[in-house]
């Protein structure tokens, strides 16, 4: 079973949108599982204090390497990554999602104040992941979307397995636009190909919007699908 390990000071943050829609009728299904564990259980004071003033002055706390060592050895003595959330980590993406998803599950650490202090983060080999370039005022909403984006990828979460391989980012591409009825509605149809039972046709227009959307949108995204493309043609 594919397990998530949630370490904050704010366990009571979870399951919330995860008990909910896909990701909670998985968990009642026992596709996955999910333990928040709480950070302050493990300071040993009798003041739960988990943080302290940072080295060399400044604004704000930082978050203690031996309480933050204790949980994480507590809980996550297995091969599971360490992914630690956090606005200075590697951006996630959809290709490094399907790598947590394919495996036996992941320990994540909910950064908050002003950071953790880096000797944790090197001894006990923590991956600072991004959710995108802002500030949060903690890791759990992070903590969430990471969960959530692996949920749906474990066999038997999602309906049919084709909805995962055509959505935006699984091939390098925005998705194309969707339409559905009525037919017409304030004043605008959907588009002819897509009512013509043509599914060649109907295949080449979204090939060809995706390919617009993410030219007009994502020029990073449009950058690295042809560079994809390039090596795959010097490959073939």
């Amino acid at each position: 079973m594919w397990r998530a390990t949630v370490i904050t000071i704010f366990p009571e943050m979870f399951p919330g949108p995860l008990g909910a829609s896909l990701a909670g009728k998985a968990q009642a299904k026992n596709l996955w599982a999910l333990e928040p564990v709480d950070l302050r259980a493990f300071a040993p004071d009798k003041h739960r204090i988990v943080d302290d003033t940072p080295a060399g002055g400044g604004p704000g706390m930082v978050m203690k390497p031996d309480v933050l060592a204790r949980a994480i050895d507590a809980h996550a003595c297995d091969a599971r990554p360490r992914l630690l959330m956090s606005p200075r980590g590697l951006p996630l993406t959809q290709a490094r999602v399907a790598q947590l998803a394919a495996g036996p599950g992941i320990v994540v650490v909910c950064g908050r104040f002003e950071g953790v202090d880096e000797r944790v983060i090197a001894a006990r080999n923590l991956e600072e992941v991004s959710i995108g370039d802002y500030v949060l005022s903690g890791g759990e909403p992070a903590a969430i979307v990471v969960i959530d984006a692996c949920v749906r990828l474990i066999p038997g979460v999602m309906g049919k397995a084709a909805s995962s391989a055509e959505e935006s980012f699984a091939r390098s591409l925005l998705e194309y636009p969707q339409y559905t009825r009525p037919k017409a509605w304030e004043g605008k149809a959907i588009p002819d190909v897509l009512l013509s039972g043509d599914h060649g046709k109907v295949a080449t227009w979204r090939q060809a919007e995706a390919e617009r959307l993410t030219r007009l949108r994502r020029p990073d995204l449009w950058a690295a699908h042809l560079a994809g493309n390039a090596a795959k043609a010097t490959k073939g």
